[in-house]
């Protein structure tokens, strides 16, 4: 281990993931590889950094600022079915990445996932410690989806849903269920959740016999999915918004400078430069 003083020092992933590299778990995979050194020596997980300290994540420097220093940007994102939440597909096929506004000397991390098959709410930062404090299971942040259902949903698939399922990797439930009507053999839901496991709302309706046939996403947090962005787009949170995101991750709030001129035309033109929209009524038709 690299020898650190402790008095002023944080932890290295902390640290990675504040400069905007990356959420912790992603600067804990990048450490745990050997790509990030500390002063010239190759940093191993537990290594704890200084202001003084020299910091390169493949062999690139990385700058080291404190936490009041750096700005915090949200966005949010109005994700489309068929899209990846992934930064490339080896397949070439479309991913959330491609659509976002492009940062200089930071990247956007994805506060949670979603399958390609779901669509709504995605929201990303340039501040990696608030997306693992709003990702991790002890923060307790609700997740709200619309769900439709096929088949006949009966009060005792609700109950057992909400008292809990085992499922294969270990139980689930859903904090609250709410019927929104629907047509036919078709009934829409507001289910919550507690955390973000991998399609956990399907497997949770699958667990009595039922079928997701359509799910969105439609809150995370105190953060509503709204009619400012379409599918396909995004839109900056305003300070307000951050700052509340902030008090739910229990992080304290930052002073988020406004856009230059030029920063706020590179903006505007990268958010008109997307590819075209595929519907959900295009993925029906497959």
């Amino acid at each position: 281990m690299i020898p650190m003083s402790n008095t002023t020092s944080e932890k290295l992933q902390k640290v990675l993931a504040r400069a905007g590299l990356g959420s912790r778990r992603e600067m804990e995979a990048a450490i745990a590889d050997g790509r990030v050194k500390v002063n010239g020596q190759v940093a191993t997980l537990g290594d704890r950094v200084e202001a003084r300290d020299k910091v390169s994540l493949d062999d690139r420097p990385v700058t080291l600022r404190a936490a009041e220093e750096v700005p915090r940007r949200v966005i949010m994102y109005n994700k489309p079915e068929g899209e990846l939440c992934t930064r490339k597909d080896p397949e070439g096929r479309r991913t959330v990445f491609d659509r976002l506004p492009r940062l200089k000397g930071e990247r956007w991390i994805a506060i949670g996932r979603l399958d390609i098959n779901t669509s709504g709410l995605l929201l990303f930062t340039t501040d990696g410690e608030l997306a693992n404090r709003l990702m991790h299971p002890s923060t307790q942040v609700e997740r709200e989806y619309a769900v439709r259902v096929m088949g006949e949903v009966k009060r005792e698939n609700v109950v057992a849903m909400v008292d809990g399922v085992m499922l294969d990797d270990g139980p689930a439930r859903f904090t609250d269920v709410q019927e929104f009507g629907g047509e036919g053999i078709n009934t829409w839901f507001h289910v919550v959740l507690m955390e973000g496991r991998n399609r956990e709302v399907r497997r949770l309706w699958e667990s009595q016999g039922l079928t997701v046939s359509r799910l969105k996403r439609v809150r995370y947090g105190n953060i509503f999915l709204d009619k400012r962005a379409k599918a396909g787009e995004w839109v900056e949170l305003s300070q307000t918004e951050v700052d509340d995101l902030a008090e739910v991750a229990g992080l304290e709030t930052r002073k988020v400078p406004e856009l230059t001129p030029d920063e706020r035309n590179r903006w505007s033109r990268d958010k008109h430069k997307r590819r075209p929209v595929q519907t959900m009524q295009r993925s029906r038709k497959r």
